[in-house]
């Protein structure tokens, strides 16, 4: 790791409406933030005190460093705090979900009808022998039927993890037999820009790697209906039609795991980070209501995928747990054409819209006249995520799209940390290149290598200083992988990002401090790209590194020494990037690949990565002394 260095700060300034400071959820942000730091144990049982349980908690926190537990001994589960709740009351007829196809299908799920669904497939995998505690696998395309299935496992106590539809057979094989999973649920295929991504035949090819596999449950979209292997495969509709229409939900004490999600490794395999019942339904449903200042009335559009955190967190059981309406799509941002989001959000009324700066970057170079077409009068809060919004961006966003009316909250957060930690609540003043504070309910700091606080205007890396209910409990079979996170700087956790902080205590987030690649939003790990490389026959040694690139913020460079007898070819790179596109899926596809006759490598064989990417970016490479030659 790198020590502190200086930051040269352009701060602009944006002074929301005084009328959102006044009528946020969050009106005085110094005032909570103290509040919270006097006794953060009060302000926690204060926000868990708005949720049902089925019985209470002995003590709000138990920290043992680095395992904490939350709301220690309590009783719930998540779905009746997403559903009953919701249709016990005035909800029950309230939109939950609006889903759009990418031809501009439209389905709608009431509460009331959304809670049928869920219970109705939750029974169908209990017919199928899923218990609590099992895991199930989730590998769908973005459609209603993907956050029932998430909802049903939890329902019933069974474990979910999901894999992003991008992925390939390899990857998927890889993350079901890591988490030991029983039961796949798929679809016959997704639709992207009018084509069709075959996801059952991608399953069938991960499923022939994967013993633990027992049935695999597949939801028919195409007509005519494409068949099924009855030994092994079984039909989501039927499943659920046969199923009986109440299913009690599983009581779950407050540490049980409620699901399991992968997110790339800086090194070897993606870890699977476990999250928990309480301390995650705790966290989102406060995030979701108070980063969002979420209404009655609000329609409330995550552009994520469920097969990331952020689709967990604030498509599905934030967004459900605070009662508002849902706003899911297949659809991509720019098809059929440039307006596609905001024909969305002019037909629906949509007044939260939640995207990655990828996207915004995007509709910036198609122009302003895209968005100029729509009536965009209904957007109240605007939303970022997955990687740092440049100031470039944030004001285009802030004029183009939210007509200098809207606060915008660049919010920063991990996988493994379940909810968001730092951003510009709603109301306060906003700055361009930062994503904010704090959160209330959040300690984070930027130190140097030891821990210690650096002065504002240098950079360092950005940490967690005290337990949160939201955090990972662990890496799924890899507890040591868990222990690393705060172990690396003393007495913290560990982003692995680099940061800095001006003045007034608002975090800039510069980038990575390890091997991850944040391409268009996505964690890709150089491991997994630099293994489905080498599995290649022509193929001796390869590293991976992150080049800027202006849309997608990162894009994929490889660097490749083949075996002998081997040569460079187009025809070779076009082997190369399907070979990586068949095992991982397109977004760990190199965008270049150079042959090299060796790769730089430290005297122990370690290839030294930032010596190819200062090659690359016509930087200083540092201190070389270890270099092997």
């Amino acid at each position: 790791m790198a020590e502190s260095f200086a930051v040269k700060l352009e701060e602009r300034c944006y002074l929301p409406d005084p009328r959102c400071r006044a009528n946020a959820r969050v009106p005085d942000y110094a005032r909570e933030y103290s509040e919270f730091v006097r006794d953060p144990e009060a302000f926690w049982d204060r926000i868990a005190q708005e949720l049902e349980w089925y019985g209470p908690w002995e003590r709000v926190r138990e920290w043992n460093y680095p395992y904490a537990k939350w709301f220690v001994s309590a009783k719930l589960n998540i779905t009746t705090n997403c559903l009953d709740r919701h249709v016990a009351g005035p909800r029950r007829d309230k939109p939950a979900i609006i889903w759009r196809g990418e031809e501009g299908e439209e389905r709608t799920y009431t509460y009331g009808e959304l809670h049928r669904e869920v219970m109705r497939f939750a029974n169908g995998l209990r017919s199928l022998g899923v218990e609590k505690g099992d895991r199930v696998c989730i590998y769908m395309p973005l459609v209603p039927e993907l956050v029932v299935a998430m909802l049903a496992c939890a329902r019933i106590g069974a474990v979910h993890s999901v894999v992003f539809g991008g992925f390939g057979a390899d990857a998927l094989a890889m993350r079901i037999n890591d988490a030991d999973a029983k039961i796949l649920i798929t679809a016959d295929v997704g639709y992207r820009r009018g084509k069709t991504i075959p996801l059952r035949e991608i399953a069938k090819e991960a499923v022939s790697q994967t013993p633990s596999i027992e049935r695999v449950v597949v939801l028919r979209r195409e007509e005519p209906a494409v068949e099924i292997d009855p030994a092994l495969e079984v039909d989501y509709a039927s499943l659920t039609a046969k199923a009986a229409p109440d299913c009690p939900a599983e009581v779950m004490d407050a540490e049980d795991p409620l699901f399991i999600l992968y997110t790339s490794g800086s090194t070897g395999a993606p870890k699977g980070i476990v999250h928990t019942c309480g301390g995650y339904a705790v966290g989102t449903y406060y995030t979701t209501k108070c980063v969002f200042d979420v209404r009655e009335d609000d329609v409330y559009w995550c552009t994520a995928d469920p097969g990331w955190i952020t689709g967990h967190s604030y498509v599905v059981y934030g967004p459900l747990a605070v009662g508002t309406t849902v706003v899911i799509t297949e659809g991509t941002p720019d098809y059929p054409d440039p307006g596609a989001y905001w024909r969305l959000v002019e037909d629906l009324g949509v007044t939260i819209f939640y995207t990655a700066p990828t996207a915004i970057r995007m509709f910036m170079r198609y122009g302003d006249e895209w968005p100029a077409k729509y009536d965009l009068s209904t957007l109240r809060v605007l939303g970022s995520v997955g990687e740092p919004l440049n100031p470039e961006a944030f004001e285009w966003y802030y004029h183009r799209i939210g007509g200098g009316q809207c606060p915008i909250v660049d919010t920063w957060w991990q996988t493994e940390t379940g909810m968001h930690m730092v951003t510009t609540m709603i109301g306060e003043p906003m700055k361009p290149g930062f994503a904010g504070k704090p959160i209330p309910g959040a300690v984070v700091d930027v130190v140097d290598k030891s821990g210690n606080p650096v002065p504002p205007g240098t950079g360092g890396f950005l940490v967690i200083r005290e337990p949160w209910p939201s955090m990972m409990r662990t890496v799924h079979g890899n507890d040591e992988r868990y222990c690393k996170y705060w172990n690396t700087i003393p007495g913290c956790y560990t982003a692995g990002d680099l940061a800095v902080k001006d003045e007034d205590g608002y975090i800039m987030i510069i980038g990575r401090a390890d091997d991850l690649i944040i391409v268009a939003g996505h964690n890709i790990g150089t491991a997994e790209v630099e293994s489905a490389l080498v599995s290649h026959e022509a193929v001796a040694e390869a590293a991976v590194i992150g080049k800027p690139d202006p849309l997608k913020g990162n894009v994929i460079k490889a660097f490749v020494t083949l075996r002998v007898g081997v040569s460079p070819s187009d025809d070779l790179t076009e082997d190369l990037a399907h070979h990586v596109k068949k095992s991982l899926g397109p977004v760990a596809v190199p965008a270049e690949i150079e042959y090299m006759d060796r790769l730089p490598k430290t005297r122990s064989g370690k290839i030294m990565r930032r010596v190819l990417k200062a090659r690359e970016l016509g930087m200083d490479p540092g201190d070389i002394s270890t270099l092997e030659e």
